[in-house]
């Protein structure tokens, strides 16, 4: 049986692999060849990792700053464009808190960069001479100095960082200034008039003048910050000294109402002034600016619509006319006399009762064809038990009602005996709106007994205003 076993086995076909004489000596499949190269070149290359980490953790440099450098060594950083700037470079080798400073002959430390996170890495920054804001012994400044320029002379330039383990690491140098503009662009004389004002265009404190001088051309920033930090421009009136020169500089503000624009909320504001140099020198100052009734005065009448007592009236009898007028606002609006139920004389105006024009006062008003002045008869829009008073003035507030009355007594017969009269309802100094304007026009007819020879009214003493 052994022999048989032994004849199977000889007699078995050769691989197609086999090329040698002796089935024992069979060469190796090249499959496993590459396979045995590839794990042997893994283990050799693990090995070499190995070795050169091992040899980074003896011989790799450990500092911190591992280069900086400033130049040019001296500046003369006064804007004229030679020689004004320094770069300074310096690496990292890891995550740090960084300083970059200068520390004059005297030992006083001037701050560029003061404790900010840094990243590992190269940096490069330009150095214009401009520093964190400092004060001199001989200063008389009215602002808050933010940043300045070294005054001449020579410094030490350091670079500090400080890693997240604590290791801190310095590295310095030498720096001369020489030819620096010493002038501050300093806000002195800041007035802000009136401290409350209240912009809804009542013609009552509704504008704001800040005043501020330069002593040197600087460009000028002027803004309200609130209380949620949001920012309000505010813009610089045209005066004979032009934006950015030296002198006094006038700014503006009605808080948009102007425009059509709701104002700021009321409310105590900040007023930020700032100004800048050419050399990056910055000073501001600041005051207080409260804000009230703020608000766009919007009114009308009602549906466009007015009551008129008669078509046809007798010379020497009375039109009445009845109306309403919506403050449909977010503001209230000023109002001014006479108050509703006065019956004008045909040949009187506003101005023969004693009530003038008034800027920003609202006040309903009729007119007719052949007027000699524009809406010659004016009434107060509400009544007191529709009005508030706010200081010294009469007020329909935002979201409220009026019905107003009153009369023309026609005590002259017109050229025209028909003619149309109409209402409007006047912001005075400020606008008629379109759709205030005209409104409801009344075809009227005016006749007499005789109207070759009319007669004569009655006359009567107009009830006129007191003078304040």
């Amino acid at each position: 049986m052994q022999g048989e076993s032994r004849a199977r086995v000889f007699d078995t076909p050769m691989p197609v692999w086999y090329t040698g004489v002796h089935p024992w000596r069979a060469q190796e499949n090249p499959l496993l060849r590459v396979s045995r190269l590839l794990t042997t070149a893994l283990a050799l290359f693990g090995l070499a990792a190995i070795i050169a980490t091992a040899y980074s953790a003896l011989y790799t440099d450990r500092r911190l700053i591992k280069e900086a450098s400033l130049s040019p060594g001296t500046i003369t950083p006064n804007a004229d464009g030679d020689r004004d700037l320094a770069r300074i470079e310096y690496s990292l080798t890891r995550n740090a808190d960084l300083s970059i400073y200068f520390v004059s002959e005297s030992g006083a430390t001037y701050h560029f960069r003061e404790h900010q996170r840094r990243s590992a890495g190269e940096y490069e920054v330009l150095f214009s001479g401009i520093v964190n804001g400092f004060l001199l012994a001989d200063d008389k400044i009215e602002g808050l100095v933010e940043t300045r320029l070294l005054p001449d002379g020579k410094y030490i330039w350091a670079i500090e960082a400080t890693d997240e383990a604590g290791v801190a690491e310095k590295q310095t140098g030498t720096l001369t200034v020489r030819e620096g503009d010493p002038q501050l662009p300093d806000i002195q004389g800041l007035s802000v008039s009136p401290p409350t004002f209240t912009p809804n265009q009542d013609g009552i404190s509704d504008r704001v003048t800040i005043n501020v001088y330069l002593p040197k051309p600087a460009e000028l920033r002027v803004f309200l910050v609130g209380e949620d930090g949001k920012e309000y421009p505010i813009d610089e009136r045209e005066r004979d000294v032009p934006p950015g020169d030296a002198g006094i500089h006038e700014f503006d503000y009605e808080g948009g109402v102007d425009d059509r624009a709701t104002p700021p909320p009321d409310g105590t504001y900040r007023v930020w002034v700032v100004a800048e140099d050419e050399e990056g020198q910055r000073v501001s100052n600041t005051a207080e600016l409260t804000m009230e009734n703020g608000g766009v005065p919007r009114a009308d009448i009602v549906q466009a619509d007015v009551d008129w007592s008669a078509e046809t009236v007798v010379l020497c009898d009375t039109l009445y006319f009845t109306l309403t007028v919506e403050n449909y606002g977010n503001a209230p609006i000023r109002t001014t006399g006479p108050s509703p139920g006065t019956v004008y004389d045909s040949d009187w105006n506003f101005n023969t009762l004693g009530w003038h024009v008034e800027s920003g006062a609202w006040r309903v008003a009729i007119g007719f064809e052949n007027q000699l002045s524009d809406y010659p008869y004016r009434w107060a829009v509400g009544g007191q038990g529709d009005l508030v008073q706010i200081g010294e003035h009469w007020y329909l507030p935002a979201g409220k009602r009026a019905t107003v009355t009153g009369g023309i007594r026609l005590v002259e017969l017109p050229v025209r005996h028909d003619s149309y009269y109409w209402a409007g309802l006047i912001h005075e100094d400020v606008e008629i709106a379109q759709f205030n304007n005209r409104v409801d026009p009344l075809f009227l007819s005016i006749g007499a007994a005789d109207l070759q020879n009319p007669e004569t009214c009655p006359e009567r003493a107009p009830d006129v205003r007191e003078s304040d």
